[in-house]
């Protein structure tokens, strides 16, 4: 072999060892070669895996895309969104473009393992960090949680010391209002006392009506022209009762068993749920609901829209009545009020009395006939007569024979009698002129919740505890009973349709009876069951013409149910 300054020259001893000699070489040289050549691509991959780095993440793209102005690399979401926003280069601040993005086709990229992973030991120690991690901040927490719960213990016997202080004020503020109600009955009041009216807007708080000087409130009796407006009232009804006849657009039996919810109206607020008290405005097809949530919502059936939300009430709204000719309605509530509103053409209603005759909770509204007076009883064992223009209490009726008040009251479709329910189970018939209790009807058990009494002026239905119970007004006694629930299930809400043929009965279900005579069996037509999931139907009407049923249960929704198909609001 002979050496050169630029190459190598082998040189051949023997000819006849020549090719194995040659041969041998060659294998040596390839094998030399392959090994460089393999350094060099390895070299070369992991510095081109090196430059396929993020250059704002520092992570491998997926989807890598390489600016044509810079050359730098970028992962494609990411430079878009960039550009998107502003337009530049990250990196250099160069004007950048969609269009100066060139796509890169690359191989799945195998993220490499941390050096910590590589071996086992280095793994350990990873643990053994999370570990230490771990019991730390489960350290942490479990001192958090001690703290936690002394902060709890220490409110909760703030809270309960509070609810002890709040019992024992309400308490000696009761007996002071209690004392306070006793001496106003002994004191004599000027007849002559101005009258306090003001108008206020809806939800605002109203000056006290009837109130004269000194806070006295004034009675100054039902007057010689009121009675003789409602003994004509009475003459007038009572001779068209005589002719009347079932309206030829009542709603058939036949429909009524047909009868489903077509519609359900969430009305009042979430955090405080339930309806308590429903009336429908016939001539205007508009539902007025009352609930526990303090208002009272006016709700038009036809177009499924909220009229208007009326607040101002501090407590539950246990009675709703409309008013039609004079488009007022009335609202009594727990907070012992009554409010006196009056509609607009807009929809909205003002409140333009606050009426604070009773000192318990009031339960039951009921208009007259004329639609000129309306009576309110409450749990105080009182109840008043009203005059409806001026909001003044023209008499205030108390019960001395019992020790509780009244829960439910109802005037008759001739308007010279008032039926009471009270919370002992007795229903007290009252002649209105008089003032005087003419009849009781005994025999439920529990709290009187419903009075009814049907358009043909005979009959009158009672709702308590023990179900409804059916009285003949012309021989004063009970001629049928219906006990459709369990002795824990109240009976809660009793209706005549306006025609006096249907009967709908409330409590843990929704149940229609045609109505027959004194002899003749009552069926029942349908049994709705109770959608809202609370086991408590609170209130239901019939709609006109028995057309549909407005139902209000414990949740906050009203529901409507009448014939598939012919509702004009279909189910939110």
């Amino acid at each position: 072999m002979i050496k050169t300054r630029h190459m190598t020259r082998i040189v051949i001893p023997n000819r006849s060892h020549g090719l194995p000699f040659c041969a041998g070489l060659l294998g040596l040289s390839l094998r030399v070669w392959a090994s460089w050549a393999s350094k060099v691509t390895a070299a070369h991959l992991i510095k081109a895996r090196k430059q396929l780095v993020y250059r704002i993440s520092g992570e491998v793209p997926e989807e890598p895309v390489v600016s044509a102005k810079s050359g730098l690399l970028f992962e494609k979401r990411l430079i878009e969104r960039h550009i998107s926003d502003y337009g530049k280069c990250p990196i250099t601040g160069e004007p950048l473009t969609m269009d100066d993005l060139v796509p890169i086709k690359t191989g799945k990229i195998v993220r490499p393992r941390p050096v910590q992973a590589a071996s086992i030991p280095g793994m350990l120690g990873m643990f053994q960090t999370e570990w230490d991690s771990l019991m730390l901040s489960n350290f942490a927490l479990e001192q958090q949680l001690h703290t936690a719960r002394q902060e709890l213990s220490h409110a909760l016997y703030q809270h309960d010391a509070a609810c002890r202080v709040i019992a024992r004020l309400k308490k000696e503020r009761d007996e002071a209002r209690s004392l306070l109600a006793q001496v106003e009955r002994h004191v004599p009041m000027p007849a002559s006392a101005p009258i306090v009216v003001n108008a206020v807007g809806n939800g605002r708080t109203a000056a006290v009506d009837g109130v004269g000087p000194g806070g006295n409130n004034i009675r100054p009796g039902i007057s010689a022209g009121v009675f003789e407006e409602l003994t004509e009232c009475n003459a007038a009804l009572s001779q068209q009762r005589k002719k009347r006849q079932i309206p030829s657009t009542l709603a058939p039996v036949d429909d009524l068993e047909r009868y489903t919810q077509i519609s359900s109206h969430p009305l009042h607020k979430t955090s405080k749920p339930g309806i308590v008290s429903i009336d429908i405005h016939h001539e205007k097809d508009i539902i007025a609901t009352g609930g526990i949530d303090t208002n009272a919502v006016i709700f038009d059936r036809s177009s499924g829209e909220i009229l208007s939300t009326l607040n101002g009430h501090s407590k539950k709204v246990t009675s709703v009545k409309f008013v039609a000719p004079d488009d007022l309605f009335l609202t009594g509530s727990a907070d012992k009020t009554v409010r006196i509103w009056q509609g607009s053409d807009n929809g909205n209603y003002i409140c333009n009395h606050v009426l604070r005759d009773h000192n318990a909770e009031v339960q039951a509204v009921t208009v007259h006939a004329t639609n000129n007076y309306f009576v309110t009883a409450s749990l105080d064992k009182t109840w008043c007569f009203y005059e409806l223009s001026s909001g003044l209490c023209l008499t205030q009726v108390e019960d001395t024979s019992g020790t509780e008040g009244y829960t439910s009251a109802a005037f008759h479709p001739d308007g010279l009698i008032l039926g009471t329910g009270t919370s002992e189970a007795l229903v007290k018939i009252w002649d209105v002129k008089t003032q005087t209790n003419v009849a009781k009807f005994d025999g439920h058990v529990g709290a009187v919740t419903a009075i009814s009494f049907s358009e043909n002026g005979y009959f009158l239905a009672t709702a308590a505890s023990d179900g409804v119970k059916l009285w003949d007004l012309r021989k004063l006694r009970n001629f049928r009973t219906f006990a459709p629930y369990d002795p824990e299930t109240p009976t809660n809400s009793v209706e005549f349709d306006h025609s006096g043929s249907y009967l709908a009965l409330a409590g843990s279900d929704i149940r229609v009876y045609q109505v027959a005579n004194v002899k003749s069996e009552w069926n029942c037509i349908k049994t709705f069951p109770d959608l809202s999931g609370t086991g408590k139907v609170t209130s239901v009407k019939f709609g006109p013409d028995a057309k549909y049923l407005a139902v209000g249960s414990m949740d906050r929704n009203l529901r409507i149910f009448g014939l598939p198909g012919d509702n004009d609001v279909m189910e939110s």
